[in-house]
């Protein structure tokens, strides 16, 4: 698995976190940095899973004997 995805899901929670701590207590700064985390979290995870594909992509490739040589 990806460094992105893992760190990427991390970032998510801690987002969404802190947004809603900021909804709770009515801070709308901590409300939107926590916004602003969770989307960035999303995207890290996108990236990761992105990756993934590629990084599976490729093995399967090898498993079949394709030869990558231009």
């Amino acid at each position: 698995m990806d460094k992105n995805r893992t760190e990427g899901t991390k970032r998510e929670f801690k987002g969404t976190v802190k947004e809603v701590t900021g909804k709770v207590t009515g801070n709308k700064s901590k409300e939107v940095a926590g916004n602003i985390e969770k989307n960035t979290g999303k995207a890290q995870k996108h990236i990761g899973q992105a990756a993934d594909h590629m990084r599976d992509a490729m093995h399967k490739r090898d498993d079949e004997g394709v030869d990558r040589r231009p």
